[in-house]
């Protein structure tokens, strides 16, 4: 019997623990523009901005894709980023499988997560001719 009440004292707590943890996740705003140009390999860069707990924080970006992607275009990409303790959290390498394009302008969503468990829930918009079918990486650092 004190085998079991041990047992679920041990599970009680535990799920204390994980609700404790994601009660003291937050979240900010991000915002950032990426330039990128493609010829079936493509590199992007670009800068932004983070904001969390009323302070904002300068942030860059980077990436390379591969795959069917032709042109080049900016995208200017706003959202939330979720599930973070502390600014730097944000920073990290993000994935994301996805298809898309644009001619002149046109409309994006992604969302992507991190290492940290950090997410990112954006919504961009671009302008260029950029045709792409790829796998997509990003790293977003503070500055």
């Amino acid at each position: 019997m004190s085998t079991i009440r041990s047992a679920a004292i041990a599970v009680i707590a535990a799920v204390g623990v994980s609700f404790a943890s994601a009660a003291h996740a937050d979240s900010g705003t991000i915002r950032f523009s990426i330039y990128k140009a493609a010829f079936f390999i493509g590199g992007a860069g670009g800068e932004g901005t983070l904001t969390f707990r009323g302070r904002n924080y300068p942030i860059s970006i980077g990436g390379i894709s591969g795959g069917l992607a032709f042109g080049a275009s900016k995208t200017y990409f706003k959202g939330t980023v979720r599930h973070i303790r502390r600014a730097r959290d944000v920073a990290g390498v993000y994935g994301a499988a996805g298809g898309g394009g644009a001619l002149g302008r046109g409309a994006q969503v992604i969302v992507m997560t991190n290492d940290k468990g950090a997410e990112l829930q954006l919504t961009g918009r671009q302008v260029g001719l950029q045709i792409n079918a790829d796998l997509s990486g990003m790293t977003i650092g503070l500055k």
